[in-house]
Order: structure tokens, then C-alpha cells, then sequence
């Protein structure tokens, strides 16, 4: 498998092992499969495991899969979704959530230690959902003032290698953190044909996600591509039950162009996703969902496949899924 240098954390596997299909978010999959799953990912030559809390079992999977013993060279990422705390608590949030996480993976550090909810600047207002952007986002004067503090300190600890941002949040509000000392080391940026962070996002501007993976790394800073097949959407069926307004089902219904594309061109959809997003520019590792072995199989030939040639970019392109 190919490698890239993702910011401080150095060389690593183009393809990140992502906690959400193996901890059962995406999809029914069963704890053997998972196990399974995480150790096949490492036999392919993947050495980035990409944890959450939210991602259900996923930390606990890989606490009981290597037993607080990985392999050489393979790194482990996790998550806190905080919120905008009161004042002088963010701290201890971050740290118990560490704590907590810690052991469940039976460890006693993570190389990559990432805020999971959105920022926003001061004053910013949602277009959906603002009355309770305190439990979903991150205000800037918290993450300036006390966030940025007790990450650095916990990277003084040694308890944390590195940590980052999850880029899905307002984009003035992510690129304003890409250029503030000290930056985040890493960042999570969507990577998908549709530009799209489909449910995730609750703003009325464009997402951006290329322009915020660029000035990442202008300044230095690791990308993680996450959301190839946007929940789903740019494969040939989303395998889980979704309402017919969700924003996923509306990327899946806008994607039928890609569908037949793919279809013309004899290949899966998930698998030529996969293969633009590794042609993108500006990403590091890209960031798996897959919830067995057959689908991790199929992004591992995706990426040996090696990346799409112009002429095909050009064709996905030219059927104008992308967000304005």
C-alpha cells in the first residue's frame, strides 16, 4: 500500500481503517466480523485506526482485537465531542473523555487526539439547529481560550502525539483555525465527488471541502479525507433504513448520474469513489467506513488500483454533482 506523511505523525498508509462500520454505525455487522476486520485491515498494510466514542464498540473492538499491544508502526486516533462547555470546564472534558477512551482501547496514549464537534465563530448563527449549537459546536472563544491550552497540555503529558479538528464545521470557522497559532497538527476534511457532508452539515454556505484541505496543507498540516461515498450515497445501495427527507437520501437520489456512469464503465460505485477521492488533491489518508472484510477488500483493490486517470475526473466532474 501506498504511504503519505500525515503533518507530525509521519509516514502512513494512504488508507485509514474509520471506527464507524466495525463499532456497528454503519450498518449491521457482528463483533467477530469487526475483530476480523481490524486485523485484516492491518495484514493489507493499513496503520492508522481511526476511533471515537461515538463510534459505539468501535474503541472497545480494538482494545479486545490487540489487547493494548499494536503492531510496529500502526497509530490509533480518538474523539471528544464537546460541545461549548461552561466556562473553565472544557478541560476536564477533554481529559475524562481521553480517560475514558484510553481504556477501552487498553491504552495509555493516542498518537491523534481530535475535537469531533463542529466550530463556529462567536456570534455565528446556524441555519438549522442553532438553539442547541452549545451541544453540537465548539465556540471560538472556547476553543481559543481553553481548548487549544489543555490539548497542548495533553500532548505535554505524553498522553496525546498530536491533535486535531474535525473540519465538517463552518468553513469560515475551520479555515479561520488552520490559520491561528498554534494550528491543529491534523484535520478531518471531506473527500467526495459531491463535495458533500450530506446530514452533517447545518450552515447555509458552501462546505468547501477542497479549499480547506488546500490551506491545510499550505500551512503544514495532515488531511484526513473522510466520507468517500457520503454515508452511502455514491454507492449502489445505502444499506441501512433512512427517512425520505434525509440529506443522505437526497445526496443518494442527486448521485444517480454517477450510478449509471459507473455502470457504463463496468465498475461499483463505492470502488470508483473510493478512487476519485484517492485522486483528489491535498489528502494524506483517506478515511474508510467499511463494516467487514469484503468492503475493506474492495477500498484496499481501490487503492492499489492506483488513482483515476484526467479523463475520467474529468467525466464524474462533468456530471456537475459537486456542491456550489
Amino acid at each position: 500500500m501506498q504511504t503519505a506523511t500525515l503533518g507530525p505523525l509521519g509516514e502512513v498508509s494512504r488508507l485509514t481503517l474509520g471506527g464507524g462500520g466495525i463499532g456497528q454505525i454503519w450498518g449491521e455487522t457482528s463483533r467477530d466480523e469487526a475483530l476480523a476486520t481490524l486485523h485484516a485491515a492491518l495484514d493489507a498494510g493499513i496503520t492508522v485506526l481511526d476511533a471515537a466514542p461515538m463510534y459505539r464498540n468501535c474503541e472497545a473492538f480494538i482494545g479486545e482485537a490487540f489487547d493494548g499491544r499494536l503492531p510496529t508502526g500502526v497509530k490509533v486516533t480518538t474523539k471528544c465531542y464537546l460541545g461549548t462547555p461552561e466556562p473553565g470546564e472544557t478541560a476536564a472534558h477533554l481529559t475524562q473523555s481521553l480517560d475514558a477512551s484510553l481504556a477501552a482501547l487498553r491504552l495509555d496514549r493516542v498518537d491523534l487526539f481530535f475535537l469531533h464537534t463542529n466550530l463556529h465563530l462567536d456570534g455565528f448563527a446556524y441555519a438549522h439547529g442553532d438553539d442547541s449549537k452549545a451541544r453540537f459546536s465548539t465556540s471560538w472563544a472556547v476553543y481559543e481560550a481553553e481548548v487549544i491550552p489543555a490539548f497542548e497540555a495533553l500532548k505535554a503529558q505524553g498522553r496525546i502525539g498530536a491533535w486535531g479538528i474535525t473540519g465538517i464545521g463552518v468553513p469560515t470557522a475551520v479555515l479561520h483555525a488552520l490559520g491561528h497559532t498554534p494550528a491543529p497538527d491534523v484535520v478531518q476534511v471531506i473527500a467526495n465527488l459531491m463535495d458533500s457532508p450530506g446530514a452533517l452539515k447545518r450552515y447555509a454556505e458552501p462546505a468547501r471541502p477542497r479549499a480547506i484541505a488546500e490551506a491545510a496543507k499550505l500551512s503544514d498540516i495532515g488531511v484526513m479525507g473522510i466520507r468517500a461515498v457520503q454515508a452511502g450515497a455514491l454507492t449502489s445501495a445505502v444499506d441501512r433504513n433512512l427517512s425520505a427527507n434525509s440529506p443522505d437520501r437526497a445526496d443518494y437520489d442527486r448521485a444517480a448520474p454517477f450510478r449509471a456512469l459507473c455502470d457504463r464503465w463496468g465498475e461499483d460505485p463505492a470502488f470508483v469513489a473510493h478512487r476519485y477521492a484517492l485522486s483528489l488533491p491535498n489528502i494524506d489518508t483517506l478515511v474508510l467506513g467499511v463494516k467487514n472484510r469484503a468492503e475493506l477488500a474492495s477500498c484496499v483493490a481501490a487503492e492499489a488500483a492506483g488513482p483515476l486517470d484526467a479523463d475520467q475526473m474529468a467525466e464524474i466532474d462533468a456530471l456537475g454533482l459537486a456542491e456550489d
